[in-house]
């Protein structure tokens, strides 16, 4: 469609600088001093929904980060198109880290270099200028609908009770998504599952207060040494976790989608060379894809206790912290593993420390089946652009509010990412491609059009 790529052509400077005033505002969810920040960046996305040409937008609270809203609705025959990203962004510690300042976007080696230049908000804006693109060229072909939240980095703690308060203003035929990935720039692929997640955090307390290591060393249990002995209990040597229960509920993959999934391409010496690993680690009997893509996981997300500023510190700390988390494949309740994972941690304890662990956020994995209209849509959409057949993968991620808005709505979601693994979201010099920015306002336009025909 050349009128669109000279569309894109014409504007691409003035799309960048209206997302890089996005990305200026460091709407961090998880801070509490960034919660100014969090109006601000809802009511940019507001102005941005009526400049594209939404009808209507606005700006609706929760009990936490608000919900931005937009529709444009063109015919209530045709069908519609519900429009989900997230505002809200990860905390950019350690700070020293970043080679520019992180929210200052930087266009370096054909690249957005910020956070939130992918996640989300590079690719969530793709879809207003996709939009915007259809609006002014009169050829919408469908209704659309946008929510935009503020808290997906904290686990949507507001979302579902919106989605039920607003289930008639939510009617759609499907959801469309994108703060998903790629395989690489050049093979596209369409996520078809994601793992849910449990969170936890727990502290490990020994004696009452701080004590010196030389007078007390040996006699008194280090609470640090403790945690440390308890986190290496959770998985055995064929890196099996070994939570009673934590298996149940598992939903196996066949021994035929396990060979569909393998034929996806994975180059493990160039992804051990990415990250400067000799070697890679997982669950015995299952390739490294399967790891993320249909097994669960247990990781340590941090550790602390005792002394570690500048210098030596000869103390036998009175507590120690961890934060923990599990991603879940389909089958598994969120819910459930928390309770399992709090009474087996707490239930090993030594006597010599009190334990407790705190629950913190989670979700539902979720699978997207690939026979259904929006997912037809979305293949050719890519095959338009890329020139080739998107591959369906499962991702290692969660995004939890997927899994509710097919219980509160009752709609499926078409994940169509456009990030790089190289992208670094979640980290320090986090950044996304120019190419993968435009050519992702490219496919989802081609996506509107496949739809609504196939909807006829």
């Amino acid at each position: 469609m050349e009128n669109l790529k000279t569309y894109i052509e014409e504007n691409k400077d003035r799309m960048l600088d209206e997302l890089f005033g996005l990305i200026r505002i460091p709407s961090i969810s998880s801070i509490a001093d960034h919660k100014p920040d969090m109006i601000k960046a809802a009511e940019y996305w507001k102005e941005s929904m009526l400049s594209a040409g939404c009808d209507k937008a606005e700006v609706m609270p929760t009990e936490g980060n608000p919900v931005v809203y937009g529709e444009k609705m063109i015919d209530p025959n045709a069908p519609t198109v519900l429009v989900y990203a997230h505002y809200d962004v990860m905390p950019v510690d350690p700070i020293e880290l970043w080679d520019n300042p992180p929210f200052e976007p930087t266009i370096i080696d054909g690249k957005i270099w910020a956070r939130g230049a992918d996640d989300d908000k590079g690719q969530a804006f793709m879809h207003a200028k996709a939009f915007e693109y259809m609006v002014k060229n009169d050829c919408l072909p469908c209704n659309v609908k946008f929510m935009i939240e503020g808290e997906e980095e904290i686990g949507s703690p507001n979302m579902g009770k919106w989605c039920q308060d607003n289930k008639d203003l939510l009617k759609a035929d499907i959801i469309l998504v994108s703060d998903t990935s790629m395989i690489a720039r050049d093979i596209p692929s369409i996520t078809t599952g994601l793992r849910g997640l449990a969170y936890w955090q727990v502290e490990v307390t020994g004696p009452n207060k701080d004590l010196h290591s030389g007078l007390f060393g040996g006699a008194v249990a280090n609470p640090i040494n403790v945690l440390a002995e308890m986190i290496t209990k959770m998985t055995d040597e064929n890196g099996h976790i070994t939570i009673p229960g934590f298996y149940d509920d598992v939903l196996e993959v066949t021994p035929e989608e396990r060979a569909k999934m393998a034929e996806a391409p994975f180059d493990e010496p160039g992804y051990k060379a990415a990250l400067d690993v000799k070697a890679l680690k997982g669950e015995k009997g299952y390739s490294p894809s399967e790891h993320t893509g249909i097994r669960p996981s247990f990781d340590i997300c941090g550790i602390w206790g005792g002394y570690t500023g500048e210098g030596a510190k000869t103390v036998l700390p009175s507590k120690a912290f961890a934060k923990i988390s599990s991603r879940l494949v389909p089958n598994q309740d969120n819910q459930k593993i928390m309770e399992l994972f709090k009474k087996h941690f707490e239930e090993i304890a030594p006597d010599y420390v009190n334990v407790e662990v705190t629950c913190h956020h989670g979700g539902q994995a979720y699978v997207c089946p690939i026979d259904i209209p929006a997912y037809k849509a979305a293949e050719k959409a890519y095959n338009t652009v890329y020139n080739r057949m998107p591959v369906p993968v499962r991702s290692g991620g969660s995004i939890p509010i997927i899994a509710t808005f097919e219980k509160e709505l009752g709609y499926k979601s078409v994940l169509m990412g456009f990030g790089l693994e190289s992208d670094a979201i979640h980290s320090p010099n986090e950044n996304y491609p120019l190419e993968q920015f435009f050519n992702g306002i490219e496919t989802i336009v081609h996506f509107y059009q496949e739809y609504a025909e196939i909807m006829k």
